[in-house]
């Protein structure tokens, strides 16, 4: 299935096309990052409960709850970035921990019964694409793209 481009209301183009910001590699910090995508995606033209504003709630969500529980390394933060260029949404999340490093492109279902796994099937349903990046000097970044309509 290849998702449709979202809609996105007309709007005069930001000063800022990027954001990017660190976090504490905790859940208060997933969710601080979550709240302040929204609120950046709001401010390029991507009002609360728009389709192309959930959508990238739902991607910097998972990103950032993955990037807590399977990235974190004691005393290192998490780093959200998030561009706009023409219509396309780029949303990174980078890590610390290059270790544990999901595969891009396809990702397995987990069995039904089990409490995690689902978070890159999201992702990969709702991204145009996505990728894991190696991050220098260590760590990883998880990057989603969103093609948005006009």
């Amino acid at each position: 299935m290849t998702p449709q481009p979202l809609a996105v209301a007309p709007h005069t183009p930001a000063t800022a096309d990027a954001f990017t910001q660190r976090f504490s590699s905790t859940p208060r910090g997933a969710r601080l990052a979550r709240r302040l995508a929204l609120h950046q995606l709001d401010a390029w033209g991507m009002p609360h409960g728009s389709t192309a504003s959930d959508t990238a709630a739902v991607l910097v969500a998972e990103l950032a709850a993955n990037a807590v529980t399977h990235g974190r390394v004691p005393g290192r933060d998490f780093e959200l970035s998030l561009r706009l260029t023409g219509r396309t949404l780029r949303i990174e999340v980078s890590d610390a921990r290059g270790e544990r490093r999901p595969p891009s492109g396809a990702v397995a279902e987990p069995p039904p019964l089990a409490e995690e796994g689902r978070g890159l099937l999201l992702v990969a349903a709702l991204a145009t694409r996505w990728e894991v990046l190696d991050r220098a000097p260590v760590g990883k970044t998880v990057a989603a793209e969103l093609e948005l309509a006009s």
